[in-house]
Parts: structure tokens; sequence; C-alpha cells
């Protein structure tokens, strides 16, 4: 598989992870327009589906193992089945991080074949040798 092909992925599941779980993040826990769509009826799920379906679309593109494709495909179903069942599921649905946990999955997919995009590389080395270097003492 082609490793641009695979790292656009990367990125596009990180889009999709961020929107739909993480777009309001307060420590480990995160909302998006998953959770906030979960309480309106067809909409949630019609949003829920269509996510689903542009991250499992890159899997498959991106050349995922079937071990992933079998997870992400779980963790989606769960996700999607949940925000169609009223009240109780639209509350499961706004807690779960469905995709968010799918596109984690396909990411580390990708990382074990062909590594992380480098630009995301360049940025964690940036941000290690700040945190590493420290604000400078005023004279």
């Amino acid at each position: 598989m082609d490793e641009h092909r695979a790292h656009t992925a990367w990125r596009r599941a990180e889009r999709i992870r961020i929107l739909s779980d993480r777009m309001v993040g307060i420590g480990p826990f995160g909302i998006g327009i998953d959770g906030v769509l979960a309480w309106v009826p067809v909409a949630g799920t019609a949003y829920s589906v269509g996510a689903a379906a542009l991250l499992f679309a890159e899997a498959v593109q991106a050349g995922a193992s079937r071990g992933t494709l079998a997870k992400m495909g779980l963790l989606l179903g769960l996700d999607t089945i949940s925000s169609g069942v009223p009240l109780a599921g639209w509350a499961v649905d706004t807690l779960f991080p469905g995709h968010a946990m799918a596109a984690k999955a396909l990411q580390k997919d990708i990382e074990r074949r062909h590594g992380r995009p480098a630009d995301l590389e360049d940025e964690e080395v940036r941000a290690r040798r700040a945190r590493r270097v420290g604000p400078r003492p005023i004279p």
C-alpha cells in the first residue's frame, strides 16, 4: 500500500476523531458532533452512519488489516446502534467515543506499517524541544 495514501487516511481519521468525539475536551473526556447530534432523532443516526462509513472507507483504502477492520466495525456498529435507541441509547452515544476509538485503531495500524506522517513527527519534536528548553529567565 502506498505510504502517502496511508498517511492521508491517518490525517482524515484524525479529523473525523476530533469532529465526532473531541471538539470540546475536558481532561480525558470529550464531546463532539456525534455526542450533540445523538439527542436529535434521525440526525444523530445519520451523522453516526456517515462518519462511520467515511472512517471505514479510509481504512479499506489504506489497506488496514482484517483485525483492524473487524475492531473498527464492532466499535462503529456499537456507536451507530446506540444512537438509534431513544434516551438511554442517546446518553450512551454521547459518552461512548466509538468514532474516536475506531480512528485510533486505524491510526495505530497505519503507524505499524508506515510510521506516523512526517509532519506530525516534526511537530512532536518541536513540542518536546520547547518543553525541555522551557521559558527563558528574565535578566
